[in-house]
């Protein structure tokens, strides 16, 4: 999604595939789900891949959404920047 001359990319609910890179090339904002830390669940993508594909996003701002519990518990630790509910996002 484009606006304003800024670019939006997200993934909704996933399992890791490649396409994941190109919806996320250049944009100013990639809003990437992270379900679980490290299990698997079905069309869902781990904290883990996500922060192991960071580099290959191309975005130049990552953030988690749709985080589960076992994210959120370690929310202190993770590498990569985790939304807030409610949170509003300004693209300079």
């Amino acid at each position: 999604m484009a606006s304003g001359g800024r670019t939006v990319a997200y993934s909704g609910d996933t399992a890791w595939t490649d396409r994941l890179i190109d919806a996320a090339r250049d944009a100013d904002l990639f809003l990437c789900e992270a379900s679980s830390y490290e299990r698997p669940i079905p069309n869902h993508l781990t904290y883990h891949t996500v922060a192991a594909n960071r580099d290959r996003f191309g975005a130049r701002r990552l953030v988690l959404t749709h985080m589960g519990d076992d994210v959120l518990e370690r929310r202190s630790e993770l590498a990569v920047e985790a939304a807030d509910d409610g949170q509003i996002f300004v693209l300079d």
